[in-house]
């Protein structure tokens, strides 16, 4: 009888360890394939935050760090596109002649017009009452919003150039995440102040005119 009991609390033993060295390989690659899911989404957004900030900065010549200025201005004001009127014929073209040519010869008319900021930036993907969504952080059920500040940095030569930056940290996407890869995220964020990164996500820098580039890019 001793024998069996050892050999069952053996048997559980193997069990238990083969299960925990199954969740060790399991927790981290479902917890890769939750990160990639909620970037997506995030990133996306971003990409939208930043469209939505330099068609600003393309009328007032600045960034605005409020997100209801910026909605404001996409749902009801305009941006200057240059509408082209006239093609360069084929016969022109084997004639060798450059479209600045038929521009000035007057083939070819250039105008400048201005359009709704919102169906120019997103071409439909947003309308009037969706664009609200732009501040908000996706998967938060409209609970949190994306950090977003402006700065005017100086060059080396004095000019003056103005950033922005949008961000959220990784805590806010993925703080309804299952508790079970809590771990993971602590190890993700880890890494990343080792590296002096930033952990989240981001688009633009206050600290550099780095091109409005996120920090997934």
């Amino acid at each position: 009888m001793k024998k069996l009991i050892i050999s069952i609390v053996l048997a559980l033993a193997i069990v238990f360890v083969a299960y925990k060295c199954y969740e060790s390989i399991k927790i981290p690659q479902e917890f890769t394939i939750i990160k990639k899911q909620r970037n997506d989404r995030v990133i996306d957004r971003l990409k939208d935050v930043r469209s939505a900030e330099e068609a600003y900065r393309s009328v007032f010549n600045k960034y605005t760090a409020s997100f209801d200025t910026l909605i404001n201005f996409i749902k009801y004001d305009s941006v200057k596109i240059v509408r082209s009127i006239g093609a360069l014929t084929d016969e022109q073209i084997e004639k060798g002649m450059t479209e600045a040519q038929a521009i000035k010869q007057g083939f070819i008319i250039r105008d400048v017009i201005k359009v709704a900021a919102l169906q120019e930036i997103f071409k439909g993907k947003y309308d009037v009452n969706t664009i609200n969504d732009l501040r908000y952080v996706p998967q938060t059920r409209r609970e949190d919003q994306f950090e977003l500040a402006t700065n005017t940095l100086t060059t080396d030569s004095g000019l003056k150039v103005p950033v922005f930056e949008a961000r959220v940290s990784n805590m806010v996407i993925f703080k309804t995440m299952d508790e079970k890869y809590y771990e993971c995220l602590l190890e993700e964020n880890g890494e990343r102040l080792r590296l002096k990164k930033y952990p989240g996500l981001k688009v633009g820098d206050l600290e550099e005119a780095n091109n409005n580039v996120g920090n997934w890019e």
